[in-house]
């Protein structure tokens, strides 16, 4: 036993395991449970039929069971080795200037609320301020529960059709932004060796928000891997050997995902396309002429523009699993 808490970050994960295994289980001793109350809540109003309270409790546990369900479900569908991984997850402008740039940190925003609402963990590694507005790119390490699984689902083209606010004219402008995501690997899972003599290591002031530090030392880091042209950087931590330390576990997991990508078929899907531009999106949000968000792998949509925008995009996300699911078996 004393070997166990010998090694602290192999103890974290076997209990980060276990509370996600007894989550599971209590979710299904609730399912039983809430099926049960519905069960006796039936008997109860063929009795009194006329009794609006009985009804009502009933259709709450009714909603709340296929809530519970639909949690069992979509867990079910993450099923690859990597999806219970933390991941890192990145945006970048693409195509369409400073609107493509706004767009990008609106983004931004909608993804860090889609991670408050699931209760993930993140940390806001790096983050490239745009010419004008907005941000060119940013780095966010993100944690929880099937964290890569669930975040795997963004990766492509975004794009965004609006009337332009950079605009004189307000025309109407269609700008892109790419979000690419790839799981943050640990030394229990695999390693590599990483030979100094292939890296270069860059420090320089960071810049956006991150309080009074920023700005005033050279305390960001960037470190290319020579080899494969590979880049990663941090600017999040207060010291620089800090941010080297971050930086060289986005480096290592980005080289990792390399390589596999070059060996291994079975993960072919990783990576969505290299060019942020029409004709390469998933997903449409369009702003004017009129309010939608369309999903174009699923075709799911909805017009509520500023509830996705505050975060609510577990359905297009839930789609795409049992999109992928169906495929699957009718390739089978």
């Amino acid at each position: 036993m004393d070997s166990f808490w010998d090694n602290n970050d192999n103890a974290q994960k076997v209990f980060q395991h276990l509370n996600q295994l007894k989550r599971q289980r209590d979710n299904i001793q609730d399912i039983k449970t809430s099926i049960e109350n519905a069960q006796t809540g039936l008997e109860l109003l063929g009795e009194t039929p006329d009794d609006t309270d009985i009804l009502m409790e009933i259709k709450n546990l009714i909603q709340n069971l296929e809530g519970k369900v639909n949690t069992i479900e979509i867990e079910c569908l993450l099923s690859h080795e990597w999806d219970t991984l933390p991941c890192i997850f990145t945006i970048n402008a693409g195509a369409g200037g400073t609107d493509a740039q706004d767009w990008a940190e609106m983004l931004l925003r909608m993804y860090t609320r889609w991670f408050d609402i699931k209760g993930f963990t993140i940390e806001l590694t790096e983050i490239t301020s745009g010419d004008e507005a907005g941000i060119k790119s940013a780095t966010i390490l993100v944690n929880g529960p099937f964290c890569y699984g669930l975040c795997k689902n963004e990766i492509g083209i975004h794009r965004l059709v609006r009337q332009s606010p950079f605009n004189a004219n307000a025309k109407r402008q269609t700008s892109f932004a790419a979000v690419d995501v790839i799981p943050q690997f640990d030394d229990s899972y695999k390693s590599i060796n990483i030979e100094p003599k292939d890296l270069r290591i860059d420090t320089y002031r960071a810049s956006g928000a991150g309080g009074q530090h920023i700005n005033k030392t050279d305390s960001a880091v960037r470190i290319t891997h020579l080899p494969t042209g590979i880049v990663a950087q941090s600017q999040s931590q207060r010291s620089q050997t800090a941010n080297k330390d971050t930086a060289m576990k986005i480096l290592t997991a980005r080289i990792l995902n390399r390589l596999e990508s070059e060996q291994k078929e079975k993960i072919d899907d990783l990576k969505g396309s290299n060019e942020i531009a029409w004709g390469n999106q998933i997903r449409s949000y369009v702003f004017h002429p009129y309010k939608m968000v369309k999903d174009h792998r699923t075709n799911t949509e909805t017009s509520n523009i500023q509830k996705v925008m505050d975060g609510e995009i577990n359905p297009f996300i839930e789609d795409h699993l049992r999109y992928q699911s169906k495929e699957k078996l009718d390739k089978s």
